[in-house]
C-alpha cells in the first residue's frame, strides 16, 4: 500500500439516469439521459452513443471532459460502482498518474469538506481497441450531488467511450453465498498455536531487519513477494514473471534461515499476481484464464519448495483481490484462490492456507464472502478506515483529519472502528475460523495515529486475532521509526507514541 489507490466496493445503487434492478448483475446507463452529458470545453461531444474528448498539441494543460450531474442521496451509506468500454489513441503521458485518461466521480463528502475524487489512474497511451475501465467510491450518509466525468485532463490525444455499455451495480452479494453452515477445524498445532503478532516485511528482508524485529519480540512476518505495486499493464510476460518470483523465492529461503535464529515464522505474500492489473483495476487473472491458470501452478511451486518448512506459519494467497467485472466460470476471486487451495492440499497437507475477500480486502465484504469447504483454513483482513484519515495528503496536498474525531460526517472512534469489523466478527462466529489481520495502518503525519493504532489493536486482541502491522522499513510513511513530520525522512532518535504502542503489545509474544 505505498500509494493511495481508489478501490470499489460492491453494493446495490438506485442512482438518478441509471436503469434501476434487483439483481447483483451489472445494470447498463439509460440511453434515454444522454442528452444530460454537458462539455466544459470545446473539445467534447457526444455523437450517437460515443462519447469523444479530442485534444490537439498544446491545448493538454486543462480539463477537457463531459459531465453528468448526479444526485447522491439516493444511496448514501451505500456504494456506487461503475464501469465503461474506452478506446484510446496516443494519449499523452500526463505528469501525474491520476490524470490522463478521466473516468471519475467528484464529490463532497459533506457539505463543508473538501472534494474527493475516486477515479481509474494510469491510463494514457492508445488501447488495443475497446477495453473496460471501472471505478467505485462509497457515499457518506452527508453526501448530496455529484459529477461524473469522462475525457482527458492534462494530455492530448483522443479518447472515447461507449455510454451503451456504461454499467453499475454489484457483482456479489450474500444472497450468493454458499457453505453456509460450514464450521472450520484445525489440526491441534494450529489450533493451539501462540498469538502471532507481527509487521509487513520490507521487499527484500535483511538479517539486520530480522534482529531488530527480535529485539522487538516480534514472532510473525508477512513477507510480500512483490514490485511494480499498483501499475497497470505489467507481470504479462509469464516467463519473464517466474525468473523475477524464483529469484524473491530464493531471497525468501535466505531470511527463513536467519529467521530460525531468531524463532520468527512467515507468512508467505504473493503480492504480485500473474498478468498482474488490466485497465479495469481488476486483477487480469479474473478475466483471462491464461493468468489465472498460471497462478495455480505457481502454488504449486511454492508449495512443494515450502512444505513442512518449520518457519513457515502460512500461504497468502492473494493480497487484496480486486474483481470489478465478470469473470469465467471458475476464475473470480473465490472460486480461483478455492481452486488454488485445493491444489495446494494435493501438496502440503498441514501449512494453513490464507483466503482474502474481494475489494482489497476490506471488512465490509465479508458479508458476502463464503468460507470454503475446507479446513485449516485462515481467513485474512486489511483495515484502512477511514482512508480519509489513514491515507492523508498521501500525494502531499489535501486537509488535516484527526481522530478521534469527525470525518467524513461521522464520528470516528473505538466503537466506529469495532462497528467496521462487526462483519468480520460475525463471519468468525459462524464458521469457527480464525482471522488474521494483515495489514493495518495509518500514516505517519496523521493527528492521533497511534490513538488509532491502540484501538484497532485491543480489538485484535479482544477478538483473538492475529495481525501484523503495514509496515516496518518499506516506505517512511507507514514508518513507526520516523516522526510525524512529513519533511523528517530520518529516522527518529526516541521511540514514537505509534512505535510505542506496537512494542508494549509485541511484550505479549512468545517466540
Amino acid at each position: 500500500m505505498k500509494q493511495a489507490f481508489l478501490w470499489i466496493l460492491t453494493g446495490f445503487l438506485a442512482l438518478t439516469g441509471f436503469a434501476a434492478g434487483q439483481s447483483p448483475e451489472m445494470q447498463n446507463f439509460d440511453l434515454s439521459q444522454i442528452s444530460r452529458w454537458r462539455p466544459n470545453n470545446t473539445f467534447s461531444k457526444v455523437e450517437g452513443t460515443v462519447l469523444t474528448t479530442e485534444v490537439p498539441e498544446g491545448s493538454h494543460t486543462a480539463q477537457n471532459w463531459m459531465e453528468y450531474e448526479i444526485d447522491l442521496t439516493p444511496y448514501r451509506s451505500n456504494v456506487l460502482t461503475l464501469a465503461v468500454k474506452y478506446r484510446s489513441f496516443q494519449v499523452s503521458r500526463p505528469p501525474e498518474d491520476y490524470n490522463g485518461i478521466k473516468f471519475m466521480l467528484k464529490f463532497r463528502p459533506t457539505p463543508e469538506s473538501s472534494f474527493t475524487y475516486p477515479a481509474v489512474v494510469q491510463l494514457y497511451g492508445t488501447s488495443d481497441g475497446w477495453q473496460w475501465a471501472s471505478f467505485g467510491a462509497v457515499i457518506p450518509k452527508t453526501a448530496t450531488t455529484g459529477t461524473l466525468v469522462m475525457g482527458l485532463q492534462n494530455s492530448h490525444g483522443k479518447v472515447q467511450f461507449d455510454l451503451a455499455t456504461l454499467r453499475f451495480g454489484s457483482l456479489f452479494s450474500a444472497a450468493d453465498r454458499v457453505n453456509l453452515d460450514w464450521q472450520v477445524k484445525y489440526p491441534e498445532r494450529i489450533a493451539n498455536h501462540r498469538r502471532q503478532r507481527g509487521v509487513m516485511a520490507p521487499e527484500t528482508i535483511r538479517y539486520e531487519h530480522l534482529k531488530t524485529l527480535s529485539d522487538w519480540n516480534v514472532n510473525l512476518v508477512r513477507a510480500q513477494l512483490v514490485r511494480n505495486w499498483g501499475a497497470v499493464g505489467t507481470e504479462t510476460d509469464l516467463a519473464e514473471y517466474d525468473r523475477w518470483l524464483n529469484g524473491k523465492l530464493d531471497d525468501l529461503e535466505k531470511a527463513l534461515e536467519w529467521a530460525k535464529e531468531f524463532g520468527i515464522k512467515f507468512v508467505i505474500d504473493l503480492h504480485c499476481l500473474p498478468g498482474g492489473r488490466n485497465t479495469a483495476g481488476s486483477m487480469r487473472m479474473f478475466s483471462e484464464e491464461k493468468y489465472g491458470d498460471h497462478f495455480i501452478e505457481v502454488w504449486k511451486r511454492i508449495s512443494r519448495r515450502f512444505r513442512n518448512h518449520p518457519q513457515i506459519y502460512a500461504y497468502n494467497l492473494v493480497n487484496e483481490p480486486l474483481q470489478f467485472l465478470p469473470a469465467p466460470a471458475g476464475y473470480d476471486y473465490w472460486n480461483l484462490q478455492r481452486r488454488a487451495a485445493e491444489a495446494i492440499r494435493k501438496i502440503d497437507a498441514e501449512t494453513p492456507i490464507m483466503i482474502e475477500s474481494n475489494i482489497a480486502d476490506k471488512a465490509e465484504t465479508y458479508v458476502y464472502l463464503s468460507p470454503l469447504a475446507m479446513h485449516n483454513i485462515i481467513y485474512k483482513v486489511h483495515m484502512y478506515v477511514p482512508g480519509a484519515f489513514t491515507h492523508q495528503r498521501l500525494q502531499g496536498e489535501g486537509p488535516v483529519v484527526t481522530y478521534p474525531g469527525m470525518i467524513e460526517g461521522e464520528m470516528w472512534n473505538k466503537e466506529r472502528i469495532r462497528k467496521e469489523l462487526q462483519p468480520v466478527l460475525e463471519f468468525q462466529k459462524r464458521h469457527n475460523c480464525k482471522i488474521y489481520v494483515g495489514e493495518f495502518s495509518a500514516i505517519r503525519w496523521a493527528p492521533g495515529a497511534e490513538r488509532y493504532l491502540e484501538d484497532c489493536i485491543s480489538i485484535f486482541e479482544e477478538y483473538g486475532w492475529d495481525w501484523t502491522y503495514h509496515a516496518f522499513r518499506e516506505w517512511n510513511g507507514w514508518s513507526v521509526e520516523h516522526t510525524e513530520n512529513p519533511q523528517d525522512n530520518e529516522p527518529a532518535q526516541t521511540d514514537t507514541a505509534r512505535k510505542k504502542v506496537l512494542l508494549k503489545y509485541f511484550k505479549r509474544n512468545q517466540r
